[in-house]
């Protein structure tokens, strides 16, 4: 079965009272966070934290917005009559799977999980609409962080807002962090979801028994392995340099989200 193509959105968008919510508590962090009197004062970690955590939802909700919006203009209507265009969070697979523990993952180690899922139709798809279905999250992760860089390299200073400045930077790692964990063709990945149509039935068939485990098994590998972990981060901290923003702003971002250690 074939999906037909259809054309324009006609309303079909609608973002949430939900997601505008988590947006305006993601501003309001920031706005705490610039105001703070010094950069490790209590008011800049209880802003940053909030700035980087809210932050960090609001691109979960674009990354599989992304996902189903090329899914609905491929033709699969299911993903409308989910929630998945209303950016909603709560829509997004399991709220304490998909927001919750990713969420305390990077509290306690700047990691950032993959977030929500959004169930498409993909096997109705051609094997270039699927490519382009599985990229589109992880590309809405490379904008956001090459966004948030930018601004970043224009505006940052360690003389004004510090705080602010910090924990936007690790926001930015946190969505190189998840570009690249998502690419990574491991089952279950967007990183796979590309390369999976180029595979043969069987070897399919056969993955499919892995994709329930394929996240949860990368990331024991990051993080019970210490060659892969520190070459995973340097590879991540090698991309952040590129922007010309120095690595340690990110660092003390981190910091800052971890206020209790």
């Amino acid at each position: 079965m074939n999906y037909p193509q259809v054309g324009r959105a006609h309303g079909a968008v609608r973002p949430s009272p939900v997601f505008l919510a988590v947006v305006l508590i993601t501003v309001l962090g920031g706005a705490v966070a610039w105001d703070a009197p010094e950069w490790d004062s209590v008011q800049a970690k209880v802003g940053v934290f909030i700035l980087v955590v809210a932050g960090w939802i609001v691109s979960i909700c674009l990354h599989e917005f992304a996902h189903a919006y090329v899914a609905w203009r491929a033709g699969d209507r299911d993903v409308e009559s989910r929630g998945y265009l209303t950016l909603n969070p709560i829509k997004y697979s399991h709220p304490l799977l998909s927001i919750g523990l990713p969420i305390v993952f990077i509290a306690l180690g700047g990691f950032a999980l993959p977030g929500g899922a959004v169930y498409v139709h993909a096997h109705n798809f051609s094997p270039r609409t699927q490519r382009i279905l599985s990229g589109a999250g992880p590309a809405v992760n490379a904008v956001f962080a090459i966004v948030l860089l930018v601004i970043i390299r224009i505006f940052g200073s360690v003389n004004e807002h510090e705080a602010f400045w910090f924990g936007l930077s690790f926001l930015a790692f946190l969505q190189i962090t998840a570009t690249v964990l998502n690419l990574i063709p491991v089952p279950g990945t967007d990183g796979y979801g590309i390369l999976e149509p180029s595979l043969s039935y069987e070897t399919r068939r056969s993955m499919d028994q892995i994709k329930p485990y394929g996240v949860l098994l990368l990331v024991a590998v990051l993080f019970f392995i210490p060659q892969v972990n520190r070459a995973f981060f340097e590879g991540i901290y090698a991309l952040f340099d590129l922007s010309g923003v120095p690595s340690w702003w990110s660092a003390l971002g981190s910091t800052l989200v971890r206020f209790w250690s």
